[in-house]
């Protein structure tokens, strides 16, 4: 029987990279896979996820209206799919991610789905909530702060630098507006590393 996966990550540990060459190493063998990005995150151009060391491919947009299990259906349709991956999975709702399950146990077609498990005041996103209380298989992609320890938690942070504590959950945006660190640093405040303290003379 096919399964979920939720791949969850800090940010910059590369989900995109992984899903990206999931899905290749799918069509190398002349399977076909659906590949589903959030219609709200255009950074890469809308209807395609592109990671930071420059591969790309289309997706199919979603907004929180759409009914995945549906659409998964119509491309069963039309060609076998072998497998369904999703990019910022942490957009999904609570009904989106039960309709990826029915993909994995009714239809039979394994869901890898990749995304941040907390946001910028760590608290849990609607879909990584349900990702993780659903999802057949849980995996950390690992990253680091720039204390050197893994970093699980991500800052906000605004044009000058500066650590944003409030704000509404979903900002889209990249290196520019967030920083992953670890647990210690998130409560500091802490995106960068403290300048070392001069030896008085």
């Amino acid at each position: 029987m096919a399964k979920t996966y939720f791949y969850y990550s800090a940010m910059n540990a590369g989900k995109s990279t992984v899903l990206l060459q999931s899905s290749y190493n799918y069509r190398e063998r002349g399977m076909h896979t659906v590949l589903f990005t959030p219609a709200l995150d255009t950074r890469g151009g809308p209807g395609r996820i592109a990671s930071r060391i420059g591969l790309s491919a289309d997706a199919t947009p979603f907004t929180a209206s759409d009914d995945l299990a549906g659409l998964v259906r119509a491309e069963c349709a039309r060609q076998p799919v072998a497998c369904v991956l999703v990019d910022e999975a942490q957009f999904l709702t609570r009904s989106q991610v039960q309709q990826l399950t029915d993909v994995a146990d009714l239809l039979d077609i394994p869901v890898l789905c990749y995304g941040l498990r907390t946001d910028f005041q760590g608290q849990l996103f609607e879909g990584s909530a349900a990702l993780l209380a659903w999802a057949d298989d849980l995996n950390e992609i690992k990253t680091i702060c720039h204390c050197g320890r893994k970093a699980t938690m991500v800052l906000r942070t605004d044009a000058a630098g500066r650590v944003l504590r409030e704000g509404a959950q979903v900002e889209i945006g990249g290196n520019e507006r967030y920083v992953s660190v670890c647990r210690l640093h998130f409560k500091r405040g802490e995106a960068q590393p403290s300048a070392p303290v001069a030896a008085g003379g």
